[in-house]
């Protein structure tokens, strides 16, 4: 036990810096991935847009956006995913 206590605590399993892929859902309606890409690049904003996945459900109500950045630490990507889940376009935030 003693060698628990003395070893360093790590707050994440991740390695920064890393690419890092975030996906959003919400109504496929206009302008909900330019706004999604919008969020993305006030937090990253050396994300590329051009790597931006995009796929409709099955029945196309919704649309989901994938963009993958370089993620410098955990705040960054926590800040991010609290700027996306307060969007109100968005439905949910993988």
């Amino acid at each position: 036990m003693a060698e628990m206590k003395d070893a360093p605590t790590r707050q994440t399993l991740i390695d920064y810096p890393c690419d890092f892929p975030i996906k959003v859902m919400g109504a496929r309606v206009d302008g909900f991935a330019q706004a999604v890409i919008e969020v993305v690049l006030d937090h990253a904003p050396d994300f590329d847009p051009a790597g931006v996945e995009m796929r409709p459900s099955s029945k196309g109500n919704y649309l989901a956006v994938t963009c993958t950045f370089r993620a410098l630490s955990q705040a960054q990507v926590d800040a991010l995913y609290r700027a996306l889940t307060a969007h109100p376009m968005v439905k949910v935030v993988l």
